[in-house]
């Protein structure tokens, strides 16, 4: 029987993972390979050049464009301040009718014009953090861009998810992987927390947890509709991760009300009171990018797993079906045919045998799943 390979999910309670902290534009890398970081640690700095901001010298002043470089008392290259005097006129016999022309901002006069009669200020540059994300080591640099970051512990992706990055000590605020996280279940006390949900996460829920705080929730599943009034808006499945939200969510299985993989949930138990990194950023086209749960925790030096045995599509593997009609569900490969085909759309592609929860036996497209790594 063939083998086949496939990109999968990792939920495993010990794995390394490696994440690459780079700058959008070069700036100073401020760690070496072997320090140590923890999540908030500032790895790499860049400037991003300030607003150019313009001063209308010529109309202020009712002078000529070419007369401007003249009545500025700034040159270019100088420092100003706002509510500076940049240009006065003499007057009527030196001290009637007064122009005078404040600056309005504050920075380096960039250039003063003798065709528009304008300064042009560019305000203070705004410096940029990278942040490690996760506690780790320091594995490699890339000068003036950014760092790797390498760590070992307890990894959880999941399908889906909204908002960036963000760090909490993890909290079961369900009894088991089938109950819905509701209000009920929000303390005041977890501001700053990551809580695990079940088979969902009411729309009363999403809304608390963003009200005190909360850092993340991770949960089997989400309404589309409850996301759409959290965010005001109807939001696609493409690339996520920017929205303007408090809570960072991670959604395990799908849309509607999916339990949460038993194996799953009972991980994220054993993680309890842990501190983690999770990322709601999710990207489905090219570059495929998963929302994510990292609990690291202290290994000896090189002490680190063994190495995976690739994403291989085999009898008995693990999945989750990712596509129609079967979207969310999970199942173990039961065969790999390996004649051709066809399906609804008439192409002809390579399919699997998956054995559903409920035992049941379906035939699926090899394109339509992702491998559940586990460990």
């Amino acid at each position: 029987m063939g083998s086949a390979y496939t990109p999968g999910l990792t939920v495993s309670s010990d794995t390394v993972v490696d994440r690459l902290r780079r700058l959008p534009i070069k700036g100073e890398v401020l760690v070496k390979v072997g320090d140590k970081v923890e999540h908030d640690t500032i790895v790499a700095r860049a400037l991003l050049p300030g607003p150019l901001q313009t001063i209308r010298l010529a109309e202020k002043l009712g002078i000529e464009a070419k007369e401007a470089p003249k009545e500025c008392r700034f040159a270019v290259g100088d420092h100003v301040n706002e509510g500076d005097v940049v240009a006065e006129t003499k007057g009527l016999f030196g001290k009637f009718f007064k122009q005078i022309v404040l600056s309005e901002f504050t920075g380096e006069v960039e250039s003063i014009s003798e065709v528009t009669g304008n300064i042009l200020v560019r305000e203070a540059a705004i410096p940029v953090d990278m942040m490690a994300y996760i506690q780790g080591v320091v594995v490699d640099v890339m000068s003036e861009e950014g760092a790797t970051i390498q760590t070992r512990g307890g990894m959880v992706q999941g399908i889906f998810g909204i908002g960036g990055e963000r760090n909490g000590v993890i909290r079961v605020a369900v009894a088991n992987q089938d109950e819905v996280l509701d209000e009920g279940h929000i303390q005041e006390s977890d501001a700053g927390k990551i809580l695990v949900g079940g088979a969902g996460v009411t729309a009363a829920a999403l809304k608390k947890v963003n009200e005190v705080g909360v850092a993340g929730v991770v949960v089997g599943a989400v309404k589309d509709v409850d996301l759409t009034e959290l965010l005001g808006y109807e939001i696609g499945v493409a690339i996520t991760g920017q929205e303007d939200v408090a809570t960072t969510l991670v959604v395990t299985e799908g849309f509607g009300k999916l339990s949460m993989a038993e194996r799953t949930f009972k991980l994220l138990q054993s993680l309890e009171g842990r501190s983690a990194s999770l990322n709601g950023a999710t990207q489905i086209r090219a570059g495929v990018i998963r929302p994510e749960v990292i609990a690291p925790v202290e290994h000896a030096a090189g002490d680190l797993p063994p190495a995976a045995s690739g994403n291989e599509l085999k009898v008995g593997t693990p999945i989750r079906v990712i596509r129609e009609p079967y979207f969310g569900a999970l199942a173990t490969v039961s065969g790999l045919p390996a004649q051709l085909q066809v399906v609804e759309s008439g192409a002809e592609v390579r399919v699997l045998e998956a054995k559903l929860g409920n035992g049941e036996v379906v035939c699926v497209p090899r394109a339509n799943v992702e491998i559940i790594a586990t460990s």
